[in-house]
């Protein structure tokens, strides 16, 4: 249940980097559409299969991929409408691309190992597309400080990731000096 679930973002994946490219085309509900969905099954799929007894490490590596290749091409869509900066959606690939290898083969766990700075950023990558969607309403007021806030949201989550990859790089470095 919790997989099928997961799979709703999947799903939403390809209509959400057309949505977000396209967000004076296409509907304002159509993007609420996708936040709502791509939040709400975020949400739910982990309590759902912790209730179950179904949570293992390959559902948690699911659960992490379905929010990356979601927000990444949400992000993507964004950037070719000129929303955000270019370069967020790469960096969210090479944040979480280093955070499997690290889990997996630097550190040989047998299930994804978070970093607090990481899972803030994941949160975090949600919220320029939650603006965007907002900004779309078109109320007045609300939408137009929502599409005031785009840009310095994902400026700040560049910095963040950023910041966050350079900390991963350096940890087996620092334990490996304290070690020695």
């Amino acid at each position: 249940m919790a997989h099928a679930i997961t799979s709703l973002r999947l799903v939403a994946v390809v209509p959400a980097a057309w949505a977000f490219s396209r967000p004076d085309a296409v509907p304002a509900w159509l993007l609420v559409a996708l936040m709502t969905v791509a939040i709400a099954s975020d949400l739910l799929d982990g309590r759902v299969a912790r209730r179950r007894g179904s949570a293992s490490p390959r559902g948690m590596l699911f659960d992490h991929t379905t929010d990356c290749l979601f927000v990444t091409s949400g992000l993507a869509g964004a950037a070719l409408a000129g929303l955000l900066p270019a370069v967020l959606p790469v960096l969210v690939v090479v944040a979480f691309s280093q955070y499997a290898l690290d889990s997996y083969f630097l550190h040989r766990q047998r299930q994804l190992r978070m970093s607090v700075l990481g899972r803030w950023n994941g949160i975090g990558y949600f919220v320029p597309l939650v603006m965007v969607a907002i900004a779309a309403l078109g109320v007045p007021a609300l939408s137009e400080l929502a599409r005031q806030l785009v840009r310095p949201c994902a400026v700040l989550l560049v910095l963040t990731t950023t910041a966050s990859i350079a900390d991963r790089a350096v940890a087996p470095l620092q334990t490996n000096a304290s070690v020695g």
